[in-house]
């Protein structure tokens, strides 16, 4: 009794106008759980009660009576503002169920075209690469379920075989696993959504090896780039330093043609004052004049 009473605390769910099938299974449920639905189902008579009626045949009258009154009571409950307006004349619950489902339903050709229009949805579905095969799932058997509630067959081997025909290339190592293992004609849908899920983690799982095998790679590069901004730090940038850079250029020669041959050894790349045969040079080492020490010939000193 307590679980009883505990739900039929729970409220009705709400009907604002949209997807009604959804509304009216969810509804119906509802008023079953309750011992409501033959209310609405069946449009039946209270007689009055005569003179010489009997104890149990006055609750039975009372009972069949209360639950009338109930199940019109939980439909206008379930009704939101705007639909309620349009209910609030009626006077039984099977007249409200009636004129929701004419109202919002439609007659059978309507049902057939709408039912032609999720089909076709149903049809044009493809996986995209960045979407997992549960997401695939869930949206094919949503539109599945609503083909469904306008009373049409609808089996899930349908959409394993849209699952095998539009999966992506990642999955084709899958697919002729189970080739190769099962029959395709009887694979569930459970099992195909299994194997497919499995084949996602191991993708999953090596990505994330690749990842942390790169991290030493990374570090390396790191450090040489260190070396590299601390060896570029090092260089002189005063004027010292650029003065030193253009000594070397000279010796190299990038600047020997600012420099005319001289006039005592005949090279380019020095002014005369700087060469060593200069005939005012005198040699630190043999004493002798035309040369400096770090070009004598002369082994004693």
């Amino acid at each position: 009794m307590n679980g009883e009473a505990n739900f039929s605390s729970m409220a009705p769910p709400t009907f604002d106008g949209e997807s009604y099938q959804i509304w009216a299974v969810r509804m119906r449920i509802y008023l079953q759980a309750l011992d409501l639905w033959e209310a609405v189902e069946n449009e039946y008579e209270i007689a009055p009660l005569l003179d010489n009626t009997m104890v149990v045949q006055i609750k039975t009258h009372k009972e069949r009576k209360t639950r009338k009154s109930k199940a019109l009571a939980c439909l206008f409950t379930a009704a939101s503002s705007n639909i309620f307006t349009r209910i609030i004349s009626l006077g039984s619950a099977k007249e409200v169920w009636d004129y929701l489902k004419t109202e919002y339903e439609g007659d059978k050709r309507i049902r057939g075209i709408q039912m032609l229009n999720l089909v076709r949805e149903f049809e044009l579905q493809r996986m995209k690469e960045s979407e997992t095969i549960k997401e695939y799932s869930d949206r094919l058997l949503n539109l599945a379920n609503r083909i469904r509630l306008l009373s049409s067959a609808f089996n899930d081997s349908r959409i394993v075989e849209k699952i095998l025909v539009t999966a992506p290339e990642r999955f084709e190592a899958t697919i002729i696993t189970l080739e190769n293992s099962k029959d395709l004609s009887k694979i569930t849908l459970a099992e195909l959504l299994s194997a497919f899920q499995a084949q996602e983690q191991r993708c999953v799982m090596r990505q994330g090896g690749a990842v942390k095998g790169a991290l030493p790679a990374k570090h390396h590069d790191d450090g040489s780039s260190k070396n590299k901004n601390k060896n570029k730090n090092n260089q002189p940038t005063n004027k010292e330093g650029a003065a030193h850079n253009n000594k070397n250029k000279n010796k190299i020669g990038g600047f020997k043609g600012k420099y005319p041959p001289c006039k005592h050894c005949d090279k380019l790349g020095h002014a005369p004052f700087k060469c060593w045969k200069r005939p005012d040079t005198k040699c630190t080492k043999c004493n002798h004049l035309w040369h400096e020490a770090i070009i004598c010939k002369n082994k004693t000193q």
